[in-house]
């Protein structure tokens, strides 16, 4: 059987939901609580360059949310999410345990992590990568879908 469908069928649905996360928090980074409240928050919690940090976290969520959800430049914004993850990871999160419910990591670890994969596979059959620069979809030749690409 053809497992090609039912790989693309999975990628989307990862690269749609974590999409839809990442855009919720950067769009809350620039609207809800402003750049300004995302830097002074970014200041309180000892993140360096509180203001750059701000600009590039809710730049990159947003802008990275959307591209993942839309399958466009996928290497490119999963790299970037995942390393914006690590930061959130190595600078706020990981003194604080596991659970989210006190402030731990289990949430940007999942979300870096889904980042990086996606970033790892492309953005597959679905996405606007494999309309527009079908190597950016990696993985899989889609001219001979019973060979994988390596």
């Amino acid at each position: 059987m053809n497992n090609v469908p039912l790989r693309d069928l999975a990628v989307l649905v990862a690269r749609v939901a974590v999409g839809v996360i990442f855009t919720a928090h950067g769009w809350q980074k620039l609207t809800e609580w402003g750049l300004d409240g995302t830097t002074a928050a970014f200041e309180q919690l000892g993140v360096p360059f509180p203001a750059a940090s701000a600009w590039f976290a809710a730049l990159v969520e947003l802008l990275g949310g959307l591209a993942l959800l839309v399958g466009l430049v996928v290497p490119v914004a999963g790299v970037l999410l995942a390393l914006n993850m690590f930061g959130a990871f190595l600078l706020v999160h990981v003194s604080n345990g596991v659970f989210v419910s006190a402030n731990g990591f289990e949430l940007v670890l999942a979300l870096g992590t889904t980042a990086l994969l996606l970033a790892a596979v492309g953005a597959g059959r679905f996405s606007l990568d494999r309309l527009i620069a079908p190597r950016l979809s990696r993985g899989v030749d889609y001219r001979a879908p019973e060979r994988a690409l390596v």
